[in-house]
């Protein structure tokens, strides 16, 4: 009897171990599934109550769509502030299909953009852009946006060689500016021009340095992403010009989040949210290594990656994820701060690049010149080309056809 009955403990226990086994088995599996789901809404769309739609459309899952008839939505010889390093057909590139591509979201129309409305909503006002040359790049697309519904004299750049450039348009007296902060917070690449460091250094709480410089913007648009791309950061407790300062290495997706919340406090105590609107742009991926095989990049391509739903090297989900925590969090706290999500609109489009076609601020080796794959430029892209586009979806945005 004793035997029997041990013999069924036995039994029954091991059932039990394998039930539970399976369930766990189960929840492993399926919390791996359901992480990579996340990782693709995330980049396709977004898994964040930050996110937009309006009329049940998700601007941005979507398709390129061909069209030479109404793209570009400026020459590039035509804008009179053009940037040599995004002006693509200047140095030298001949195949400009990439200037036609239209972004098609699935379930509606992108409202078309509107100069004019665009420059009387920013009558008396101010819109910064506030990052890195990626951020530059999209503030350049929207000067060269503005510039052709506004007379020759009525507009007007300032640029003194300090972070801040500033565009007017005076007929309407609005700014629409660029403030250069590659990490948002304080850091050794601070300088508008010699910023390229070897060893990179931010002071992740320390933010006032830039943002009293934009603070009272009726229109800020965020970006940072590019510069955080290391293992590794060098965190500074203390002053650059002080002596008893600590530094500190930092996992990158660690200093990133203290960064973020350094950024989001500032928001929260400073900005006036009855008057500001608030953007942050999603991370603009690169194609220096588009594809698994090594040494291909955005050099000579001229057709966009067809895969739907492509994600490539360039895109780091969990630095997303880390922002769109950060704008959920001041959204609870009762500040509005709209992702506008490009990474996967703009992961399709490996042929919008300068590559080789740019002005080069330095002079080519002759290493450079006998192989051009090395220093094509894969990160920045044309104008006109992908930023515009960015422009076109914040333009809806600004004008709320996208809202909760």
């Amino acid at each position: 009897m004793d035997i029997r009955c041990t013999f069924q403990t036995l039994i029954a226990l091991l059932v039990a171990a394998l039930v539970v086994g399976a369930v766990y088995l189960t929840a492993e599996t399926g919390y791996d599934l359901v992480q990579e789901d996340d990782d693709h809404k995330l980049i396709n769309g977004s898994t964040s109550s930050s996110s937009s739609t309006y009329s049940g459309c998700d601007l941005f899952s979507g398709k390129w769509v061909y069209d030479n008839e109404s793209y570009p939505l400026y020459k590039e010889e035509e804008c009179t502030f053009m940037s040599d390093q995004l002006a693509c057909a200047k140095f030298g590139r001949h195949d400009l299909d990439y200037q036609h591509w239209r972004w098609q979201p699935n379930q509606c129309d992108l409202p078309r953009f509107n100069a004019t409305a665009l420059l009387e909503r920013l009558r008396n006002k101010t819109l910064v852009f506030v990052g890195d040359s990626l951020n530059r790049g999209q503030w350049v697309s929207m000067v060269c946006l503005l510039d052709k519904a506004i007379p020759p004299g009525l507009k007007h750049m300032h640029n003194n060689g300090s972070s801040l450039i500033t565009f007017t348009a005076k007929e309407y007296n609005a700014r629409i500016e660029f403030y250069w902060a590659p990490l948002l917070v304080e850091s050794n690449s601070d300088d508008p021009v010699n910023h390229k460091l070897p060893d990179r250094i931010v002071r992740a709480q320390s933010i006032e340095k830039h943002a009293r410089h934009w603070t009272n913007a009726d229109i800020l648009v965020f970006n940072t992403y590019l510069w955080w791309r290391r293992p590794q950061m060098n965190v500074l407790w203390g002053s650059f010009n002080s002596s008893d300062g600590i530094y500190k290495k930092v996992d990158m997706l660690r200093s990133y989040e203290m960064a973020l919340k350094t950024w989001s406090d500032w928001l929260e105590i400073h900005v006036n949210r009855t008057k500001t609107q608030m953007f942050f742009m999603s991370m603009s991926p690169t194609h220096e290594e588009w594809e698994k095989s090594a040494g291909q990049n955005c050099y000579t391509e001229t057709e966009q990656i067809l895969e739907e739903g492509y994600m490539g090297r360039g895109t780091d989900p969990k630095m997303m994820r880390i922002v769109e925590a950060t704008i959920d969090e001041l959204q609870n706290r009762g500040l509005n701060v709209q992702m506008i999500n490009i990474t996967q609109l703009s992961e399709y489009r490996k042929e919008g690049h300068p590559s080789i076609y740019r002005k080069q601020w330095e002079p080519l080796t002759q290493e450079q010149i006998s192989n051009p794959l090395i220093y094509a430029d894969c990160i920045h892209w044309c104008l006109p080309g992908v930023p515009d586009v960015w422009n076109e979806l914040l333009y809806a945005y600004i004008f709320n056809y996208a809202s909760n």
